[in-house]
């Protein structure tokens, strides 16, 4: 099959390439713009394994005619920039050269009795890029996000998730009031209180399915939430730190109740 016919942009001030511009830099554009971009080998491929047709499919003159055709033909739109250009959208230190710009999936009901992840204000992107990728791969497939969370779809989430987002259903700006509808109980994280994983763990103490929920980086779960929990656990650190990462205890603690 041939490629589709490309259009080539020779402006920088094109609207194309403004948009480009903001959805790659800004870590809330895409709440306007109603899509998102994704660049680089990983996240394309990811996203066209998981059946999704970019909107549009941006290339670098220098890396268009070696684009390989799934690529190329992927998009409804392809557009051809120069290599200049795309280095002033990427959001990577290194272009990768080619993107997609994706439209936001459509906005649905959180899902009920589900093997979910409830957010409360993690903050730091690689942290819930990474909690995206765990969550993904030991099947909880909804993830929560509380209003004062990280972007879901901003540029830094996207790239720390690896492409965990399009196996997932993923709800932002939740309020408490809306997770009476889970219907399954919720388990809270903390540093310093409840039963230690393992110990839950061997006693069969771990609901399946569940919910987990994790907290702000150093502020932890609200009051207001872990009043909702069924259950308190601690992970033990024998070494004798004071606390894990976020995104750490979120891989031990999903591993542990991983649905199968």
């Amino acid at each position: 099959m041939t490629a589709p016919q490309a259009q080539h942009i020779s402006s920088r001030d094109n609207a194309l390439l403004r948009d480009l511009r903001r959805l790659s830099q800004d870590n809330t554009a895409y709440r306007k713009q109603g899509r998102f971009w994704v660049e680089g080998d990983h996240l394309c491929r990811a996203a066209l394994a998981r059946g999704v047709q970019p909107a549009v499919g941006v290339f670098s003159e220098s890396f268009w005619p070696l684009a390989p055709a799934e690529w190329a033909q992927a998009a409804i739109k392809t557009v051809v920039i120069p290599d200049a250009f795309f280095a002033d959208i990427s959001g990577l230190e290194s272009p990768a050269s080619m993107g997609f710009v994706i439209d936001l999936p459509v906005a649905t009901a959180l899902q009920s009795g589900v093997a979910s992840v409830i957010l409360d204000r993690v903050q730091d992107a690689g942290n819930v890029g990474s909690i995206l990728r765990s969550a993904s791969a030991f099947g909880f497939k909804q993830i929560i996000a509380l209003k004062g969370s990280a972007a879901l779809w901003s540029p830094k989430v996207l790239r720390a998730g690896m492409g965990a987002h399009w196996g997932l259903h993923l709800m932002e700006g939740v309020e408490l009031a809306g997770l009476a509808s889970l219907a399954l109980p919720i388990i809270v994280t903390s540093s310093h209180r409840g039963a230690f994983l393992h110990q839950a763990l061997l006693n069969h103490e771990l609901p399946k399915p569940c919910i987990w929920a994790l907290g702000h980086e150093g502020q932890g779960v609200s009051a207001e939430l872990e009043a909702l929990a069924s259950l308190h656990v601690r992970i033990a650190q024998p070494g004798g730190e004071e606390s894990l990462n976020v995104a750490a205890a979120a891989a031990i603690c999903l591993h542990a109740s991983a649905v199968v």
